[in-house]
């Protein structure tokens, strides 16, 4: 199995570094930490992480080829392979729409321009030409493999990723939906390293009800942007979720986290260190074989990669 731990967007430079140190000593495989459009930059931990680390690997999750052309990320790309000895690890999404409009720019449909960016990108890395750009657009300091991933929830991302991808960051939104997202990647049995993460928000604390209260704010959060068919498919009472985020439009903070029941709760992971343990063991019996450990994760995150790290893991 392969293990991983997710930071978000604007996560400080030294608390990511922080992370990756003790994420490397505790046995993860991987760490990654967001890129969204105007936070604190993401390339800026990823090199310092790198910089403070020897054997995990980290990663970019997600660069989008809007706001940064192909080229750029290439270039970026092949800079920090170069520095970690190849221990760095390419994502790729379309971004978020609100965040590329907020900054004028123009978008093609979300799968387009996932798409030609990532070929652009790969043909760059290996050490070709993309398709239409002048015959001296090549990296000059030559090729940089490196490995692939794309940021997907939806279907029609999900199976890009299967077909041109290395591997894919899948936000299993409930976990429970595992398999639903490993059928729209389709068949990977021609690339057998192919890397399918079931991405799960997690809250883990020594005090149970401290770590599911973190959850539920979460989920008050962002219920109102979460697919509504999704949550249908996954048999979630979808009044629920309207009447959380009705109590957020109020702002009423608190009042839509208490509003967050325990159905509600299934979209993550909540609790103490058994409770997390149980609910991972159940995901590696479905044939889950690579869990990515996402926010809230704790009130510290260096201690709840600790506590995941020390307690979870070794149950895995």
């Amino acid at each position: 199995m392969r293990f991983s731990v997710r930071l978000g967007s604007g996560t400080p430079a030294k608390v990511f570094r922080d992370c990756a140190v003790a994420a490397e000593e505790l046995g993860f495989d991987q760490i990654w930490t967001g890129n969204d459009l105007l936070r604190r930059s993401g390339i800026v931990p990823v090199t310092v992480a790198l910089a403070a680390t020897s054997r995990i690997r980290v990663g970019s999750s997600v660069l989008n080829p809007v706001s940064l052309h192909p080229a750029e990320i290439a270039m970026i790309a092949a800079g920090l392979q170069d520095f970690s000895g190849g221990r760095y690890l390419l994502g790729l999404g379309a971004g978020s729409e609100v965040f590329l409009r907020w900054a004028g720019l123009q978008l093609a449909a979300p799968v387009r321009r996932t798409r030609e960016g990532l070929r652009a990108v790969r043909t760059l890395l290996t050490g070709g030409v993309p398709d239409g750009w002048h015959e001296r657009a090549a990296l000059k300091d030559g090729p940089a493999p490196t490995p692939i991933y794309l940021g997907a929830m939806g279907p029609k991302m999900l199976a890009l990723a299967g077909r041109e991808a290395d591997g894919v960051l899948a936000l299993c939104l409930p976990p429970t939906q595992i398999d639903w997202f490993a059928a729209r990647v389709g068949d990977t049995a021609s690339k057998p390293d192919f890397d399918l993460a079931c991405c799960l928000w997690v809250s883990i604390d020594d005090d149970r009800d401290a770590g599911r209260a973190r959850l539920a704010a979460k989920i008050a959060a962002y219920s109102g942007s979460l697919a509504q068919d999704s949550l249908a498919a996954a048999g979630f009472d979808l009044e629920r979720f309207k009447h959380v985020q009705s109590l957020v439009t109020a702002g009423d903070l608190d009042a839509a986290t208490a509003a967050v029941d325990d159905d509600m709760l299934r979209l993550g992971i909540a609790g103490d260190v058994h409770d997390v343990i149980d609910r991972c063991l159940e995901l590696k019996a479905s044939g889950v074989r690579h869990l990515s450990f996402g926010q809230p994760l704790g009130g510290s995150l260096v201690e709840a990669v600790a506590l995941l790290g020390r307690h979870v893991l070794p149950h895995l």
